[in-house]
């Protein structure tokens, strides 16, 4: 079985129960118990489950992954959506071990892998079921596939294709399955992937998310040592200590969120607390949970539950925050759901806090956005306002004054317990006045609506959407009130509504409407609603139809308002339950009998809707009441009280549901109305049915459709011959149970036929003689051809109507679950629905099978699909598509129609063509070109791809989008499926054996899916002989062909040979494709590869005992010198240098060594001339010969791609060209290289160079395996040329060489690359390029060398010692790459743990280096002019212009330091940090060099500083703040901002400092410091940093009150000011609310408003500034103001005239 099945395999042995009980059935589904037949259900459970299990085990047995085991996993799935766990332990862990052992399949597809995932997932979802005792899975299966998932370089190359979506699925599943790996698997795992982390490369991206997905988090207590304890320490560590431009740092976020999920109350946060807020920028919140349920994987701490105390903090925290939001339009929805969950939490404190926005919304004319935004967030707590708990239940008193108080808006546009229950009902008194306010306003809109109509235009628009949204939402209001009301107040809108339907006068427009809101009333209480309504409304229509002109009813297409409005009112009237409608028997027959051969639309609309719902009301099955409690409300209010059923959750132990069950009588009843009503529509239809007019007819097909579709529930499937060989499988496909209620079997059809199958005969006929006889009749043949399929498919319940239904259920759990509670709770009218959802799923999953009868239909529809109407097309391709959806398989039978027309040679009609294009490009739910079959690929594609007939651009148009659609959808899908023994073993264990003889007979063959896939390429290819063929024609079979190629089977030759000989077609696009291809090829032609394995020991002898300690000391270290670029001596023979053991990972070594090394030995096998196969031989003729290469080079100059700087397609091509056949080709295209470096056509010119360096990338690159003679000789000739370039280079041609080397040299060892590396060296020390373009040019080649980072580190010395005296070198833009060179090494300057840099110059080490100097160049820059005038000259002062372009060096170097470095703050930027900001003083320097010097300080501010880090820069900035210079002080006040804000909470420590050094310099000497010191302090204020307290404010104030006459000096003014800033900055630090100190702060500034101009003009600045912020919350915030505080405010705001 493996490690990674059952813990204990004895039960494998156990025989299947025999006798089930649900008792030991793990969790089935809860409605099932309640569904009527409910033992109906349960035995079809036990025979579905059997028949699945059987199935599955079969399928893999005789190795049948695809269709077999593929189909029976999906019908799994759909039991399981249906039954729930409806099986025992023992099958549930069977189902775990068979689809763990598929994914141990090696070369498993990969759509069939994701099927594993996501049962697996939804097999581990309830981890209660299932514990570790239970079940144990090895880790490394699922690690394997996140390997092959994330990391695929057939993917890459274009030789696979993946499902896009896998990745979701692999990460459920991962997670699911995280708890039951072993004991020992979190070591196993670091030990694996620790080796991989490596922080400077994006490699650590990928491994963070693989740890991400397959660290166990939520393992026992017991167990936690073995768990989170190994790791988490370390990669706290990791993620404190690196903390810029880490891209993995939400992976690692994700990580510690989800172990702190898994394990609280077990980790102790309260340490890292400080840092964790610190970072919270991308959010790390742990969890808050009220209660948990107890499970296997983890037990609450006491110690560590939260308190009731610490949620209403909680609230209390995030209210004000929640309820501002609200009001924002763009967060308005998200504001809302916050609130609902904060209300699920204190109700207390949300639900009176809301009521209270609306009451005063309501008074607002201003401003309707208010009351809208506040009504969206009130329907989110509607259940927490109405719910009577422990804590709360003031809410329902809210609920009748709120109802009366919207009521306007409703236009087109214990002891203290008892006492609040006591109000309730007395306020629920005032209920009656609402519905009576509430039905006249109703009536009044229906009134407005209803003589809103022009005049003589009677007719309804049915897509009228505004009409439609009315009446959805005022029937739905309505069904909610009848049904939960009591009979008191049913009566009083009983009343209401007959007097307004006697009264009223209705137009067409409202009709339905009004019919819609009596229909829910007559729903709810049906007995006596119906004696008032039905016998009034049938004898109206008895008396229209005696008149004396009722004749022409059956010919006037006009027909009569007030017969139509009647019949649409008894349409509505009988969809009420069937057993009432009994008694009203002969008098609905009567109407029926009268009116059903009306001819006017609307009414014969209304009579074909009645004889529906009749039908349905009589014999279906369904729930009759939704009311939230059975209780009766009608009782007095002795023992139970309404309102305590308010908003409660119902308890589904205690669950009765009153289901309406058809009776017998009701039965013969349906049937006698079908017998009286559809066989004479059907006899007309085929006696006259040619004869009769368009109406007539449309008429006529209506009634037969609704009587139809009324009936198909209890009328079974024809019985036909099913349709054989719709695939080839060794299972069966049909389902041996299907459920059909007994009640339509126990009572005898009182039909005379299978009405199904008259339909089909009769429809069918007349269809084809619609078609043939009255092809325009549209509307009729739409009609005939849905009953058509409406008999194949349709049985009661339709996908639409579950679909609604479920979107229905969606959204109230979304506004009504408590997502906070582990339960999962509904209110009684939810669970009714849902159990009605689950009633119609079961339904709606059966027959599925096709018959010989569904056939016909299918191929009557596919006739009508290609019609030459197009509405006639579109909606029979609409129903196609829905048959070949419902019926498995199905889609094969019109493979071959479909293929002949295509095909034909001869003249067809464009609309038939038109019709079969956009049958293949399908819909949503359907894709013929990408249903996984081979032998339709094999006759379709090919037929897509040579379309005969596409002569219109509209049908080109279709094509287009048919391959585009292919190319987006398609999926590699494997040819040869295969089992191993362990997934073999599983399906016996799953069912049983199958004998021998019958494994080996019926073991699934494969070859007729390899023939086919050949046949496909073969044909394929073949049509690039014909002449005919059109470039568009040629690209998508080369985008066919590109898809098609595969890993398992050998491609075909003349394949090869087509994708050869396109590389020099005219046409870019057919060229890129077939470089694809090539490059495809390529890999494939790829020799194997020498894996070697090592220990690290036996490796590297001298100094592993550090890998030996459980320390960690990442970076460099004395045992993985030896793996760099500088211990590194070239081997002199080829042994030496094959048995080299080559690392060509960056990571390889950096962070710790794995215990086993596996590497690829450096030796390859290479094809020759004499010996290759065939199918090399082709790629060997063509690119040997000098001409194909000249032609190829020349066409691909002129490709579109060349506005790119590097083709990477083409780049592994050459890479696998010279990786294959060595140096066979490189003379043919050294000699093309020079040709094209050569060219003098500036327009060329860098085309010519990017073709030129992708072919020298992929020959360095594929020279990775070469012999030691091969790569001499290479060198040899490749260095003269590189040479060559090098020296001509030019800006543009500069990048593509960069790329050359950077793409020839990444993910190889530096050891294996000394050559390019030396090269490069080299141009390092060329003396003799003087040209600045050159010189620029050269060193953007150089920067490739950051490919290899770490791995070598004497050449960055060697760069170092370069360019440490370039500094002030004139160009600027070698300065920048002087500059960018000199940052790569500090980027690596990283202390992680023990580890240190030792071999690279350090962040400090170049600080001190540069020091100095910098120093020196600012006070130069700062005392002399950059420019000098004499005599009338103006001269340039050289000294100072090199002090400026040294300091700007210097800049852009720690720059990009402080952007790309994971630790880029040390003590020696902290030292220069002075610097950066005096150079704010400088007068000659240019905005580009102030900007970055912003820019500087602005990342040090931002940085993560640790606790040693703030201390140090506060110790500069109290130094800066003493400069003599004010730019200086004023660049120190605003770091100070962005440093604390930054680091808010490890800042905490320094508050007095910090307020100390702000508060100085609210009174500096000059004001530009004093107003951004302001700034400063109200931005500190507002974060909570800094408390404003009373001392503060009278400091401030006092300071402000100094008597202007005894200001004399400068400094006396300052401190005025500066008092007035402190006020301002304590007002300005509350913008959302009012805090207890700003209405005497805002007093103060008062008082000076008429001061001098200069403390005048900061008091309005400041009061504006508060005017707006405040303006939006005002009617709340003026309350915080005394009435002469608001008088004096007003005053000032008035008099000087503040503006918004």
């Amino acid at each position: 079985m493996g490690s990674y099945s059952f813990k204990n395999e004895s039960i494998i042995d156990i025989d299947r129960l025999k006798i089930q009980d649900d008792d030991n059935l793990q969790k089935p589904n809860i409605y099932i118990k309640y569904l009527p037949y409910q033992e109906l259900f349960t035995q079809q459970g036990y025979q579905w489950f059997d028949e699945i299990q059987e199935n599955l085990s079969r399928s893999i047995q005789l190795s049948e992954l695809r269709p077999g085991f593929i189909f029976w996993t999906g019908r799994l799935q759909d039991f399981i959506t249906l039954y729930g766990y409806y099986f025992t332990k023992i099958d549930h862990l069977k189902l775990v071990d068979l689809y763990l052992s598929m994914l141990s399949i090696t070369n498993l597809d990969y759509s069939i892998a994701k099927l594993c995932f996501t049962v697996l997932e939804r097999l581990l979802r309830k981890p209660k079921l299932i514990t570790r005792d239970d079940l144990i899975i090895d880790w490394r299966i699922l690690s394997r596939w996140i390997k092959l998932i994330h990391n695929n370089h057939d993917k890459t190359h274009g030789l696979i294709t993946i499902p896009k979506d896998i990745s979701i699925p692999l990460f459920c599943c991962v997670r699911r399955c995280s708890p039951y790996f072993t004991l020992t698997a979190t070591r196993e795992i670091l030990d694996e992937f620790r080796p991989q982390l490596y922080f400077n490369d994006w490699t650590i991206m990928e491994t963070m998310k693989i740890l991400q997905m397959i660290l166990p988090v939520n393992l026992p207590p017991a167990m936690h040592d073995h768990g989170y304890k190994l790791w988490l320490n370390e990669f706290f560590e990791i993620w404190n200590t690196l903390y810029n431009r880490t891209v993995w740092e939400l992976r690692l976020t994700d990580i510690f969120a989800t172990v702190a999920w898994n394990n609280m109350g077990y980790i102790d946060w309260e340490p890292w607390l400080p840092q964790i807020f610190t970072r919270i920028l991308r959010g790390f919140s742990l969890p808050v949970k009220r209660q948990t349920e107890p499970q296997w994987i983890f037990t609450l701490c006491e110690s560590y539950q939260l308190t009731e105390q610490n949620i209403t903090d909680f609230v209390n925290c995030v209210k004000e925050y929640a309820l501002i939001s609200i009001y924002n339009p763009s967060y308005n929805k998200e504001a809302a759901e916050i609130c609902q969950y904060l209300s699920m939490l204190r109700p207390e404190i949300i639900v009176p806090l809301i009521i209270e926005k609306l009451f005063s919304s309501l008074d607002n004319m201003t401003e309707p956005q208010r009351f809208t935004s506040t009504i969206t967030c009130l329907t989110q707590i509607t259940l927490q306002m109405v719910r009577q708990t422990s804590s709360y239940s003031q809410g329902q008193t809210y609920v009748i004054p709120l109802l009366l108080a919207v009521l306007p808006g409703i236009d087109l546009n214990d002891m203290n317990k008892t006492l609040i229950e006591k109000d309730v009902c007395l306020s629920t008194k005032q209920f009656e006045d609402f519905i009576v306010k509430f039905l006249q306003r109703i009536f009044q809109i229906i009134e407005i609506l209803s003589t809103d109509v022009s005049e003589g235009n009677e007719t309804v628009d049915e897509g009228d959407t505004e009409n439609n949204t009315i009446e959805i939402k005022l029937i739905s209001i309505m069904s909610n009130i009848v049904q939960q009301c009591s009979h008191k107040i049913f009566q009083i809108i009983r009343n209401m509504m007959i007097d307004f339907l006697t009264c009223a006068f209705l137009s067409p427009k409202v009709r339905k409407i009004v019919a819609g809101l009596v229909c829910v009333i007559v729903q709810s209480h049906p007995e006596e609603t119906l004696e008032y309504l039905l016998p009034k409304t049938c004898h109206s229509i008895e008396m229209i139809m005696n008149s004396s002109d009722a004749s022409t009813f059956l010919t006037d297409h006009k027909g009569d308002l007030e017969l139509t409005w009647y019949l649409i009112l008894f349409s509505n009237l009988i969809s009420v339950r069937g057993d009432i409608l009994l008694d009203y028997k002969p008098m609905i027959m009567s109407v029926f009998q009268r009116c059903i051969s009306i001819i006017e639309k609307n009414a014969y609309k209304a009579v074909a809707l009645a004889a529906n719902r009749l039908l349905e009301s009589l014999t279906q099955i369904y729930p009759i009441e939704y009311q939230l409690t059975l209780k009766n409300i009608n009782e007095p209010f002795i023992e139970f009280l309404p309102i305590r059923a308010w908003g409660q959750h119902v308890d589904l132990d205690e669950f009765p549901v009153r289901f309406h069950i058809p009776k017998a009588e009701q039965i013969d009843f349906a049937w006698e109305f079908i017998n009286a009503f559809i066989y004479s529509e059907l006899t007309l239809l085929n006696e006259q049915g040619m004869k009769i007019s368009k109406e007539e007819r449309l008429r006529s097909l209506t009634v037969i459709r609704n009587i139809a579709t009324g009936c198909f529930h209890m009328i079974p499937p024809i019985e036909n011959n099913k349709v054989e060989n719709l695939v080839s499988s060794v299972v069966s496909f049909d389902f041996k149970y299907q459920i059909q209620y007994p009640i339509y079997n126990t009572h005898p059809i009182k039909c005379k036929e299978n009405l199904r199958m008259r339909l089909f005969i009769d429809i069918g006929k007349f269809l084809d003689e619609l078609v043939e006889n009255h092809p325009d009749d549209v509307k009729s043949i739409q009609a005939a051809h849905t009953i058509y399929f409406l008999l194949s498919t349709y049985h009661g319940v339709s996908f639409d109507s579950v679909y609604q239904l479920s979107k229905d259920i969606q959204f109230n759990t979304k506004l009504f679950r408590n997502r906070l509670s582990s339960k999962r709770k509904h209110l009684r009218f939810q669970s009714i629905k849902i159990m009605l959802l689950h009633m119609e799923k079961f339904e709606l999953n059966n027959f599925k099978t096709m018959n010989q009868v569904d056939k016909q239909i299918t191929m009557k529809l596919f006739d009508l699909s290609i019609n030459r109407y197009s509405e006639v097309r579109r909606h029979a391709q609409n129903e196609l598509f829905s048959i070949l959806h419902h019926y498995w398989f199905s889609y094969e039978i019109i493979v071959d129609r479909l293929v002949q027309l295509l095909n034909s040679s001869e003249e067809i009609d464009h609309d038939q063509i038109k019709g079969c294009l956009y049958i293949i490009l399908g819909n949503n739910s359907f894709f013929l070109p990408g249903k996984n079959s081979w032998i339709v690929k094999e006759k379709l594609w090919p037929a897509i791809a040579l379309m005969n007939h596409v002569n219109k651009s509209s049908t080109q148009t279709i094509v287009n989008n048919i391959n585009n659609k292919i190319i987006r959808n398609f999926v590699t899908h494997a040819l040869i499926q295969e089992t191993n023994e362990l997934s073999f073993q599983s399906a016996v264990n799953l069912w049983r054996q199958l004998p021998n003889n019958e494994i080996e007979t019926c073991r699934k063959d494969f070859r007729n899916d390899i023939q086919s896939y050949s046949n496909l390429m073969e044909t394929l290819s073949s049509f690039f002989k014909r002449d005919k063929l059109t470039w568009k024609q040629r690209r998508m079979i080369m985008s066919f062909l590109r898809l098609l190629l595969q890993t398992s089977v050998p491609i075909p030759l003349s394949c090869i040979q087509i994708f050869v000989d396109h590389l020099i077609h005219d046409n870019t696009e057919i060229r890129q494709y077939a470089t694809q291809c090539i490059a495809a090829i390529c890999r494939l032609q790829k020799p194997p590869r020498i894996i070697v394995e090592k220990s690290f020991q036996d490796i590297e002898t001298t100094s592993a005992l550090i890998n030996n300690t459980d320390e960690l000391y990442p970076g460099d270290r004395d045992n993985n010198f030896w793996i760099t670029y500088d211990n590194y001596k070239p081997p002199k023979t080829q042994i030496e240098w094959e048995e080299t053991c080559f690392l060509d990972k960056l990571y390889s070594g950096y962070y710790t060594w794995p215990q086993i090394i596996k590497y690829s030995m450096n030796k390859r096998t290479r094809y020759m001339p004499n010996t290759m196969p065939e199918q090399i031989a082709i790629l060997y003729d063509r690119f040997i010969d000098k001409d194909f290469i000249k032609r190829f080079t020349e066409l691909t100059v002129f490709d579109k791609q060349h506005q790119t700087d590097f083709d990477l397609i083409r780049f592994v091509m050459f890479k696998g060209l010279f990786r294959n056949f060595g140096l066979i080709f490189f003379d043919t295209f050294l000699e093309q290289l020079y040709v094209l470096i050569h060219e003098e056509t500036e327009e060329k010119r860098k085309c010519n160079h990017r073709i030129a360096a992708e072919i020298v990338a992929g020959t360095i690159r594929g020279s990775k395996y070469w012999t030691l003679e091969m790569l001499d000789e290479l060198w040899k000739k490749l260095t003269p040329f590189l040479t060559e370039v090098c020296t001509n280079l030019n800006a543009e041609t500069s990048i593509c060489w960069n790329w050359c080397f950077q793409y020839s040299m990444e993910n190889t060892d530096p050891r294996r690359m000394t050559r390019p590396i030396n090269f490069l060296c080299t141009l390092m020390k060329d003396q003799t390029i003087t040209n600045t373009v050159a010189e620029t040019s050269l060193w953007n080649v150089i920067c490739s060398l950051r490919c290899y980072r770490w791995r070598i580190p004497s050449v960055w010395r060697e760069i170092n010692e370069k360019i440490k005296d370039m500094f002030d070198h004139p160009s600027l833009s070698i300065r920048n790459y002087i500059s960018d060179l000199l940052s790569i090494p500090l980027h690596l300057d990283l202390t992680i743990f023990n580890g240190k840099l030792s071999r690279h110059i350090s962040i400090n080490q170049f600080i001190d280096q540069i020091h100095d100097r910098f120093q020196q160049a600012i006070e130069l820059a700062g005392k002399t002019s950059l420019v000098t005038f004499s005599n009338e000259t103006i001269e340039m002062n050289h000294e100072t212009c090199k002090a400026f372009n040294f300091i700007s060096t210097v800049i852009y170097a720690i720059n990009s330091v402080l952007f790309w470095s994971p630790q880029p703050i040390k003590d020696g930027i902290i030292r220069i940090f002075p610097y950066l900001c005096e150079i704010e003083s400088l007068g000659n320097m240019d905005e580009s060099l102030k900007n970055s010097a912003t820019l500087s300080r602005t990342y040090i501010g931002m940085s993560y500083l640790t606790t040693h880090h703030i201390e140090a820069l506060l110790e500069q900035l109290e130094q800066v703040s003493i400069n003599s210079k004010w730019h200086t002080r004023r660049a120190a006040i605003i770091f100070i901002q962005k440093m604390t804000f930054s680091n808010l909470f490890n800042a905490r420590p320094y508050v007095q400092r910090i307020h100390t050094l702000v508060t100085k310099s609210l009174f500096d000497e000059q004001i530009e410091v004093r107003i951004v010191a302001s700034v400063t302090l109200a931005g500190l204020y507002q974060c909570g940093y800094l408390q404003v307290t009373n001392d503060d404010l009278q400091y401030f104030y006092t300071i402000s009150k100094i008597d202007e006459k005894k200001i004399i000096s400068t400094k006396d003014i300052a401190e005025r000011h500066g008092g007035i800033l402190g006020l301002c900055a304590i007002v300005l630090s509350s913008p959302y609310d009012i805090s207890s100190h700003v209405p005497n702060a805002v007093m103060f500034l008062c008082e000076h408003s008429d001061d001098r101009h200069l403390i005048q003009k900061s008091v309005r600045q400041c009061l504006s500034e508060f005017r707006h912020t405040h303006h939006d919350l005002w009617h709340e915030h003026q309350q915080k103001f005394t009435d002469n505080q608001l008088i004096i405010l007003t005053n000032t705001l008035i008099s000087h005239n503040y503006c918004i």
